[in-house]
């Protein structure tokens, strides 16, 4: 059998035929799974989809329609997807339910501290052979104080490295975590968080509930001098208001991996062309901002669990076995 395979960047494509190799040939595409790119799915039993895929009603419809049965998601992440038609299709989906927190926490801490210590300015600076130290004063962080919204596997990681770092600890969650509160995690409610917090950092799913759980309000409670973190989901944040805070001067440094209109943008090549999306095109003109496209999982360590996560999900698939990754199981055979 030929598993067909979207969104697979350059760095992941040899991993992936490997992973394969012995279980079952894989075509890699570049192309992101959309209403644009799923009639080329035809014929296809499983397909593999990406983070950035668009897996809508009328994407399922024309899978299901080519003889896809089975979808095998290589994010943790599954808001892309509608579950309720891949159910009513009788298509089974799958996704990663754990891989390396280490590879996502250590890159929102090295958001952290590019925008607290200015490094993205200062690397500009030098390769212009200008040496000045203006406009490069950071803080430490040694004493101050760590919010971690999340506290999972991720939010414990980016927790342990700030206990590391000395910094105060605080959480919120809907439940606490016992190894966080043993580093001397104070849980307290969202709203003290953001008020107190030197350093924020975004560690939940994104869910209708946390759909802009850092909105217009909660920007406002946040210190002026603040540094804010997502590596999470980009529909944690509403872009447009904290272009507004931005515009006003207020926050020490943002550090973002994630958009919340990064689909069609992110994984993309768009150097050569317009951006007509006025929100991200301002917010990248902050000096106090750094954008990254999506990388916080890219390590090899976090793409290599993924991708064999993927081949158990598929060969379990095809045993009938069932595991925690199954969002949509197979339908039950008459």
């Amino acid at each position: 059998m030929e598993i067909l395979a979207f969104g697979v960047q350059s760095d992941e494509k040899p991993l992936i035929e490997k992973a394969f190799q012995g279980h079952h040939d894989v075509r890699c595409l570049d192309v992101f799974l959309n209403e644009d790119t799923a009639p080329i799915a035809a014929g296809y039993e499983i397909v593999s989809s990406s983070v950035n895929a668009t897996l809508n009603n009328r994407v399922l419809q024309t899978l299901a329609a080519g003889g896809t049965q089975m979808i095998a998601q290589r994010s943790t992440g599954f808001n892309n997807i509608d579950l309720q038609v891949a159910e009513r299709l009788g298509l089974t989906v799958a996704r990663v339910s754990y891989y390396s927190p280490y590879s996502v926490a250590e890159f929102a801490w090295t958001l952290a501290m590019a925008v607290n210590r200015r490094i993205v300015r200062a690397s500009n600076r030098t390769r212009d052979f200008d040496f000045r130290l203006d406009g490069l004063m950071g803080r430490d962080l040694r004493g101050r104080t760590a919010g971690v919204i999340g506290t999972g596997k991720i939010g414990e990681a980016f927790t342990r490295i700030a206990h590391g770092f000395g910094m105060r600890l605080l959480g919120w969650d809907v439940t606490e975590n016992p190894a966080c509160t043993e580093l001397g995690m104070k849980y307290v409610d969202k709203g003290a968080l953001l008020a107190e917090a030197d350093l924020v950092s975004l560690h939940v799913p994104l869910l209708p509930a946390t759909q802009h759980l850092i909105g217009a309000e909660a920007l406002r409670t946040m210190k002026d001098d603040a540094i804010l973190v997502n590596s999470s989901r980009g529909g944690l944040i509403d872009t447009e208001a904290l272009v507004g805070e931005l515009r006003a001067g207020r926050f020490t440094g943002v550090g973002l991996d994630v958009y919340e209109a990064e689909a069609g943008l992110f994984f993309l090549d768009k150097s050569l062309e317009v951006v007509e999306d006025d929100t991200l095109a301002r917010l990248v003109t902050f000096p106090n901002v750094v954008v990254t496209s999506h990388q916080a999982y890219y390590t090899v360590d976090a793409v290599g669990q993924i991708i064999d996560t993927t081949v158990r999900n598929v060969l379990d698939y095809q045993a009938g076995r069932r595991s925690e990754n199954v969002l949509v199981p197979a339908p039950a055979k008459s």
